[in-house]
């Protein structure tokens, strides 16, 4: 189980972190955020519950912004737009 950063197409970059516990949840997605251009979006998928109120908390802090919230069998599918 490795973590998946890739890009999808312009723009929009894949983040996989399931099967990950907190803080490594948080932490992938701050490095993957600050590899970003602002603007560009970030499909985060993960499946450990308590990673999302820290994913909230550094998204509300830094000025990113989630902008879609799903979640499946498989764990949760966030798209976060970079600030």
């Amino acid at each position: 189980m490795a973590v998946q950063f890739k890009k999808e197409a312009e723009g929009i970059y894949l983040l996989d972190v399931k099967g990950y516990v907190c803080p490594h949840p948080q932490l992938y997605t701050k490095k993957s955020l600050e590899k970003m251009k602002s603007g560009d979006m970030l499909d985060l998928v993960f499946d450990n519950p308590s990673s999302a109120e820290s994913i909230i908390s550094m998204c509300e802090a830094e000025g990113n912004e989630i902008m879609e919230k799903g979640k499946d069998a498989n764990g949760m599918r966030w798209r976060i737009k970079k600030a």
